[in-house]
């Protein structure tokens, strides 16, 4: 037996409403948006930085990334 439109649009406002009860996810002012943006631009540095030591082959190059990688593990602890 076929539902009617008040019935499916009555569904469909329960299952909005339950939907945004969910999303309680407070917005980021603007200076928490630029401080994740700037853990997460550290964070993917890093990764680059471990990734190309694993294939560095100079010594000079291995010193600079070492260098490199723990200069960011630090502004990582201060942030």
């Amino acid at each position: 037996m076929a539902r009617g439109f008040e019935s499916k649009d009555v569904e469909f406002q329960q299952a909005e409403a339950e939907r945004s009860k969910g999303n309680n996810v407070r917005t980021l002012t603007p200076d928490e948006r630029a401080a994740k943006a700037r853990r997460e631009t550290i964070e993917l540095s890093l990764a680059r930085a471990k990734a190309d030591l694993s294939s560095a082959r100079s010594p000079a190059h291995r010193d600079m990334l070492t260098q490199a990688i723990a200069s960011l593990e630090d502004q990582l602890k201060a942030l």
